[in-house]
Parts: C-alpha cells; sequence; structure tokens
C-alpha cells in the first residue's frame, strides 16, 4: 500500500491538532481568580439583570476616575477584586453577565450589588449568593469541557476563591429572630455556599468582614447625623462569629484555607483620622445629596434628579452613600494582598496566590 505525502501530512497535522486539543495546558503558576458577593465586588453584574437603578451604577458619574465611563462599579473607579487581580498578575476579572464569550481559565466575577447571603434580601433585584453559586457550577462544567478533569481540577483547586457578603442582609433585617439568631443564618449560608465551592475543587478562600455599616452616609443621615449603634452592633457581632465559623470549617474540610481582612479596623482608622490616610472628607460622600451626601441620589436616576459631586473623588474616603472611593479600595487592596498578620491572618492574599493549595506557609508555620 502506497501512502501519498499529502495523506501522512493530513495526519501529521491532524494529530498535533488533536495534541492541543486535548492538553489544554495552563502556565504552571497560573491561579485564577473567582469572585462572589455584593455591591462592594460587582464589576457590572446588575446591568444585565431586571433591577431598579438603586442596584445599578451604570452612568455618570460612576466610573469617571479610572475607566472614564460608567462600567455597573459602585465607585468612581475600580474595586478590590480589580486591584487584587491586578497584584496577582491577572487581567480585571470579568462580570459573568456581561454578554458574549467568556475565557474562564482566570476566573469569573459573580457578584451583585445588593445581595446577600439569604435569598430574601432584596429578592427579585439581585443575583443572591446562592444563585451566584448556581452560576459557578455551571463555570465548573465549562472548564472541565475545555480543559479536561485533570486540568480542570487544577486550576480550581489552585484558584483563590473571594467573597464579600452579609451587609446587605443585615440592613434589610426584617425578622423576628434575634441578632444572634439572624447572624447564624446569614453565616449558615455562607457556609453552604463555601462547601458547594470546596466540593467543586475550591481550597483557598479569602474575605474581607463587615465595616461599621450604622457610618454610612446614608445611614448617618436616617439617624439624625450620628452613627445607628444598632447596624454597627450587628456587623461586630458578625465579626465575632465569622472567624470561627471559619475556623470549624477548617477542621472540617481538608484542605480549607482561608485569609480573612480586617476591613473593619481599616474603614475605623480612615474615619476617625482620614488626613492621616490622604482623605480631606471621610464624613461626606463626594456625590449625593442632604446631609452628608446621604441621600442616595448620585446620577440623579434614583427618584431624585439633583446631586452634588465633588470636584476630586480622591479627596473623599465615601463615593456615594454607601461605597467607598477608588482611592480606600486601592488602600484596603494593598492591605489584602501583602498586610501583617494585625490586619489580614492567618496569612495575606499574596500568599495565597504565591503557593499551592497544598503547602501554604506563614511565619513558616503550615497552618
Amino acid at each position: 500500500m502506497v501512502i501519498s505525502g499529502a495523506y501522512i501530512r493530513f495526519l501529521l497535522l491532524f494529530t498535533t491538532f488533536v495534541s492541543l486539543i486535548s492538553s489544554h495546558n495552563l502556565p504552571e503558576n497560573h491561579v485564577a481568580l473567582f469572585i462572589f458577593g455584593d455591591s462592594l465586588f460587582d464589576p457590572g453584574n446588575n446591568n444585565y439583570i431586571n433591577t431598579t437603578t438603586d442596584f445599578q451604577a451604570n452612568f455618570i458619574p460612576y466610573g469617571e476616575t479610572f475607566f472614564e465611563y460608567p462600567t455597573g462599579r459602585f465607585s468612581d473607579g475600580r474595586l478590590i477584586p480589580d486591584f487584587i487581580a491586578q497584584f496577582a498578575g491577572l487581567p480585571i476579572i470579568p462580570a459573568y453577565l456581561k454578554p458574549g464569550k467568556h475565557k474562564f481559565t482566570d476566573g469569573v466575577n459573580f457578584a451583585s450589588g445588593g445581595a446577600g447571603a439569604l435569598v430574601e434580601s432584596h429578592r427579585g433585584f439581585v443575583v443572591d449568593l446562592e444563585t451566584q453559586i448556581k452560576y459557578f457550577k455551571k463555570v465548573e462544567k465549562s472548564l472541565r469541557q475545555e480543559l479536561g478533569d485533570a486540568e480542570a481540577k487544577k486550576l480550581l483547586s489552585t484558584a483563590v476563591y473571594l467573597i464579600s457578603v452579609g451587609g446587605n442582609d443585615y440592613l434589610t433585617k426584617n425578622s423576628a429572630a434575634s441578632d444572634e439568631e439572624f447572624a447564624s443564618m446569614v453565616l449558615g449560608n455562607l457556609t453552604v455556599a463555601l462547601q458547594e465551592i470546596y466540593k467543586k475543587g475550591g481550597r483557598k478562600f479569602g474575605f474581607p468582614n463587615l465595616i461599621q455599616l450604622g457610618c454610612l452616609p446614608y445611614m448617618k443621615a436616617q439617624s439624625g447625623g450620628s452613627c445607628n449603634h444598632e447596624a454597627t452592633a450587628i456587623a461586630e457581632l458578625h465579626n465575632v462569629l465569622l472567624p470561627k465559623t471559619l475556623d470549624k470549617l477548617k477542621e472540617e474540610l481538608r484542605g480549607f484555607k482561608y485569609a480573612l481582612y480586617n476591613i473593619y479596623q481599616s474603614f475605623s482608622e480612615r474615619l476617625n483620622d482620614p488626613s492621616k490616610y490622604g482623605f480631606k472628607n471621610a464624613t461626606t460622600a463626594c456625590c449625593g445629596s442632604g446631609l452628608y451626601g446621604g441621600v442616595y441620589s448620585c446620577g440623579g436616576k434614583r427618584g431624585v434628579s439633583e446631586y452634588d459631586l465633588c470636584d476630586d473623588p480622591a479627596d473623599f474616603f465615601f463615593f456615594d452613600s454607601y461605597h467607598p472611593s477608588e482611592k480606600a479600595y486601592r488602600q484596603f487592596a494593598d492591605l489584602m494582598w501583602a498586610g501583617a498578620t494585625d490586619i489580614v491572618r492567618p496569612y495575606n492574599f499574596k500568599t495565597l496566590f504565591e503557593h499551592k493549595a497544598s503547602s501554604i506557609h506563614h511565619s513558616n508555620v503550615e497552618l
């Protein structure tokens, strides 16, 4: 039997093609970033759901500082996950719901402004945590189809999972349950979400705790000028219970690692001494109206068309009635990435990204 040269070339090309399709090898030290949560992390998922402008930021002046157009981020520029991705050598992680073909090998962002750990929190207007986990499972399936089981498992086990949730649950608490019972429900739902991610291979998790919810400009305006101590008290309770929840998971789930950033402390330090951190104002929102800019009117699309806008958002700790400025987010991200154990523990995010899930060390001690 005589085999032609053309046939041999076809076989060689076909073999090479099959090899490329089957290997899909990622760079050796590639670490993806998957993001879940609320408006502190939402890159614009709420642009693509049927909701109201209360839960959207896809209009000017949002985004003016960095992007120079509104992306749907609740700030004048970038958010914590954008900076963490940059520090990790990743591109900006895209919104899961953004139309078009996604490349999930770098990760994806599921966060939704207004979302909580409880389905009841802003139900019907946001993508709650449970639904975000369902979307993650679809991504996991897609990665297995694209990369093959072994490579997908490697990507998911070395990835970092960044989660911010709870604030909206407490701000919308409308329950006869005690604060302790309610916090247990919130953390119970977070626990279920983490267990589901773990089942799909997730091992390295990062969290901020909760800020002083009662000291947001909106809350202060509602309280006539002072911080709402009830709202801050339940956030403080959450912050006491969260590390206990994570330690319990660490005991139960082999290889479970976590980094917990004390954003409450960082927030408090900047509210108490703004000039030390380069802010001229940590009381009034750059964008809003009324007392302290506490009327949530930034952009003029939430029922109040008139609003004030500062000249330079970098002078302000708060950009709108609820959310920090890009400058504040950058400072938080710097601390999350490379902070010492007094602010992020048991280790920082740089360590999460640099080490394999099975061999994370901090201060020469395996965690």
